[in-house]
């Protein structure tokens, strides 16, 4: 484990098992959860508190896609479902670029031709993932780069989980939402009105949504009244959609800034699916910046 500390606030990394986030911490307080989800098994029952989400957000329906006239398939790496989810990063091991007290650079190369699983991902790329833990703060800036001879599709995004609390609410601008059929695949857009509109802020309660907002503005606040904070997320233009989940029985809320619409490599026939066609020796990257605000003594 890798752990950054300045102040109050503490940080632990676990770049060996998918370059995911073991903990974040202020003053003790944990304002991400551990969660360990069996279904991926890639994680080796191992609570964490958020991972990367390359080189694609969500789900593959079926774990299949057509790209330039060619069929590709993909493992299934999902115990419950027979999609593919999350891309393959969080089922590999990063290397370590550098890190010292405040921050730290990891990375992973993903080449079928070298020996890599085609099944995780027919192309080649380069992730880099940078953290940067301020006091009051973490920034997580992502870069993806297409490593191949071949053009590909690709996303990325991240999956944080925010700590639940009773009286806790979520605020955030959208255009659109994705509504899913039984295999939580998008079957529709609908109106971001209704019980889906979370312009004003609302309490999350009972709320049940694993679902992905169109034309998010970029902009997000979880409330915590009792515990006394705000942790607002703000995501560079390349990260256009946004991912919610929460359940009332789960100790967490999971609001994933990502570039593509889930199964968006199924949908090249919608202009803002999120999906970017990276042509050999390019890369697309963006910063997600996480602030915590408190009200003054």
């Amino acid at each position: 484990m890798i752990e950054l500390k300045l102040g109050e606030a503490h940080l632990g990394l676990l770049p060996a098992l998918g370059g995911s986030v073991a903990f974040w911490r202020l003053r003790g307080r944990d304002l991400l959860v551990p969660t360990a989800d069996p279904n991926l098994a890639a994680q080796k029952n191992t609570p964490v508190a958020g991972y990367p989400l390359v080189p694609f957000s969500n789900r593959i329906g079926n774990g299949q896609f057509r790209f330039e006239g060619v069929d590709y398939e993909l493992a299934r790496n999902f115990r419950a479902e027979t999609n593919a989810i999350h891309g393959n990063g969080w089922e590999r091991e990063w290397q370590v670029a550098q890190h010292d007290a405040e921050r730290a650079i990891v990375y992973l190369d993903h080449d079928p031709s070298k020996g890599d699983d085609p099944a995780q991902w027919p192309f080649a790329y380069r992730a880099v993932l940078s953290f940067v833990l301020h006091r009051n703060g973490l920034d997580v800036e992502m870069l993806l780069a297409n490593r191949d001879s071949r053009a590909q599709p690709v996303g990325m995004g991240f999956h944080p989980f925010f700590a639940r609390s009773e009286d806790m609410s979520l605020q955030f601008a959208a255009s659109s939402v994705w509504e899913n059929g039984p295999d939580m695949l998008p079957t529709g857009q609908a109106p971001y009105e209704g019980v889906w509109n979370f312009a004003e802020a609302r309490p999350v309660g009972d709320t049940r949504l694993d679902n992905c907002f169109a034309g998010w503005g970029g902009k997000a606040t979880l409330s915590y009244p009792s515990a006394g904070y705000e942790m607002t997320i703000e995501a560079d233009p390349v990260f256009q959609h946004l991912v919610v989940f929460t359940a009332p029985e789960k100790p967490f809320v999971a609001v994933e800034a990502v570039s593509n619409m889930n199964n968006g490599l199924n949908h090249p026939d919608l202009l803002e699916n999120g999906v970017h066609v990276l042509a050999p020796g390019t890369n697309i990257s963006g910063k997600i910046r996480y602030r915590l605000r408190e009200p003054r003594g």
